[in-house]
């Protein structure tokens, strides 16, 4: 009888990797959906918060709603509108980032020759490019704001989430009743996402508005339109201050000069590092139960599945999926992967105790 086992086994993890991806392979043709009920249901999950906050300050549910959602397009409008105003001065001031680009090329130049490296002023006015600098940027802000696809769809999506943000909770108790499932996990998964994500955005701003003000009193131009790019990129683990810094620090390079371009890369890895290793880790408390490999790993995989909003979603999607193996004894394991060496510690020490 134990030799059919083995072969039983063998088929058994390979129809579980088959279907694994056939999954993926499916979630990656249906990206452009998935990633706008993604974005819907996270979205409703942090502003849940100040909507059941109203709600207990005696504001009628249809009125919190409102609030809230006349706020977010009320940031929407004024993201965009700051946007637009900033391209329109670029363009103004085009010719005097020009001349200076012109200037540093034959400065850097004049200096090359001194060790017998010969570069044309063309090459360097290609690299350092104002308008390709702006374009980037502009190119990127436009990126992050279509990131969630249609907006139209998923504020629509998010509007009747919310509305029925009170039969959740009956809905839950009633599928625990008829089919003896436990469904306590799934406050803890939403409860740990509202956490992360509400966290992560307290912190990005804390972040955007360092950079602001650092780089308002340097002199270095649209400013505030950095700070954003450092407060949306902040969401992505680990590469997005990186990513947000460069189009910053070139075009301090060009405004500025070498010292501009120096001061800028000071500006933000001071503001990373005081927020990410300091701020941070002291409001996540126990932090995000998951290892710092698995956050980048998650990054890399969900970015390759669900593109942006894959990355910007990494660390949400990754937890909520660590939190359903646990409930599971056969998948937990797969969950102490995911997990920190505490996490793994603390189970080594219950069993030890028992």
């Amino acid at each position: 009888m134990d030799q059919f086992k083995a072969p039983v086994k063998s088929t058994s993890s390979m129809v579980m990797m088959a279907a694994f991806v056939i999954v993926i392979g499916g979630m990656i043709y249906a990206e452009s959906i998935i990633t706008q009920f993604l974005m819907a249901f996270f979205i409703s999950i942090v502003f849940a918060q100040p909507i059941l906050w109203l709600q207990k300050k005696k504001v009628p549910q249809g009125l919190a709603i409102t609030m809230v959602f006349l706020l977010i397009i009320i940031v929407f409008v004024g993201f965009g509108e700051l946007i637009s105003n900033s391209l329109s001065s670029f363009s103004e001031n085009a010719s005097v980032y020009e001349q200076n680009l012109t200037d540093m090329g034959t400065t850097v130049m004049e200096y090359l020759k001194g060790y017998g490296i010969n570069i044309s002023l063309g090459k360097l006015t290609d690299i350092f490019d104002p308008s390709k600098v702006m374009n980037f940027t502009a190119g990127a802000l436009g990126q992050l704001g279509g990131l969630m696809g249609n907006a139209f769809t998923i504020f629509f999506l998010v509007l009747f989430l919310l509305l029925e943000l009170d039969s959740f909770s009956a809905k839950a108790k009633a599928i625990s009743i008829n089919t003896n499932i436990s469904t306590s996990y799934l406050n803890t998964i939403g409860v740990s996402i509202r956490n992360y994500l509400s966290i992560k955005t307290i912190t990005s701003l804390l972040t955007g508005a360092i950079v602001w003000i650092a780089l308002a009193i340097l002199g270095l131009d649209y400013a505030i339109i950095w700070a954003l790019i450092a407060f949306l990129l902040n969401y992505i683990p680990n590469i997005g201050s990186i990513i947000a810094a460069v189009p910053a620090v070139l075009f301090s390079l060009i405004q500025l000069g070498f010292m501009g371009g120096l001061w800028t890369s000071i500006i933000f890895v001071v503001a990373n590092m005081l927020v990410g290793n300091v701020v941070e880790p002291k409001m996540m408390g126990k932090g995000m139960g998951l290892s710092t490999f698995v956050v980048f790993a998650s990054l890399l995989f969900w970015g390759f599945i669900l593109g942006t909003v894959g990355m910007f979603l990494s660390v949400p999607l990754t937890m909520t999926i660590k939190v359903m193996m646990e409930q599971n004894k056969n998948t937990k394991w797969m969950a102490v992967v995911l997990g920190t060496e505490e996490d793994a510690q603390q189970i080594i020490d219950e069993e030890e105790g028992e």
